[in-house]
């Protein structure tokens, strides 16, 4: 039974469902629908949001990577593979999206004493967890040494890393972003990582330490529950659990003043990749 102090318990969930893969869909995009949401609802114009995202292969480079030694033969190593690469707005270091793996945005307004940060971590394990209740299986959150993008919320079954967990807060929004690794292999997702590490000189960086990607600690959900799962599969869970902790839950898309909102942030994280690229 999912307590009542669960920020999943939202009178009104607003669904926005961009799960289809779309090669005119960027994940500059993604990042900029967030910032404009977090606005929105921390503003109180819109109800909590739930937000379902996949991209095509991109590497999602955080600010820290930035700083690699050799980042551009990183970069060229990526183009080699007919990769893209952003990078984001929120903390972290590199992880690989493409069309097996499923992002999740969950928005909430902030409260006047502020959402610990620990809440909103605790909320999308909770939700991953309903998610998959049905499996005989103990979902972990904790750091695993020698995944990309290591933290202390990485979900793991039989310590093995199926997804990351991340946060960005803005104008009194909070996003909790999660990525799931549905089906694939995660090892090769590991690989693509750490050789991109490996060309941008990683252990030669005097200023961050950056992580030393073990492909065998990653793994895909599929591969973990021994069931062959795609993206839909797994929307339909994750709509299920919305569905059950909420009065309503209704289809949207961007609207009202996030319309005007949306190009104003999505310039901003051309902005931040151009300074970065330049």
């Amino acid at each position: 039974m999912v307590e009542n102090k669960s920020l999943l318990h939202q009178k009104k969930w607003r669904v926005i469902d961009q799960s289809n893969p779309n090669p005119q869909f960027h994940a500059l995009q993604s990042f900029a629908m967030d910032d404009t949401l977090c606005q929105s609802v921390g503003s109180g114009c819109s109800p909590a949001v739930a937000r379902a995202w996949v991209h095509l292969q991109t590497v999602i480079l955080g600010i820290q990577d930035t700083k690699l030694p050799a980042l551009q033969d990183g970069l060229d190593f990526l183009e080699e593979k007919k990769v893209d690469w952003i990078v984001r707005n929120s903390g972290g270091l590199a992880v690989l999206l493409d069309e097996g793996v499923l992002n999740i945005s969950l928005i909430f307004p902030d409260t006047e004493k502020g959402i610990d940060i620990n809440r909103g971590y605790d909320t999308m394990w909770e939700l991953v967890r309903l998610m998959f209740d049905d499996f005989d299986c103990h979902i972990e959150a904790r750091e695993i040494v020698g995944s990309y993008c290591p933290g202390s919320y990485d979900l793991s079954i039989y310590g093995k890393k199926f997804a990351g967990i991340s946060q960005r807060r803005i104008r009194k929004g909070v996003a909790v972003q999660i990525y799931l690794c549905v089906n694939g292999s995660g090892q090769e997702r590991a690989k693509l990582v750490r050789e991109f590490y490996d060309r941008a000189k990683f252990s030669k960086s005097q200023r961050v330490v950056f992580p030393e990607v073990r492909p065998e600690v990653m793994a895909s959900l599929s591969e973990l529950l021994g069931v062959e799962l795609t993206v839909d599969d797994v929307m339909l869970r994750f709509l299920t659990v919305l569905k059950s902790v909420s009065v309503e839950i209704c289809a949207s898309q961007l609207q009202g003043s996030e319309l005007k909102l949306y190009p104003i942030h999505y310039e901003r994280m051309v902005e931040r990749n151009k300074r970065v690229f330049s």
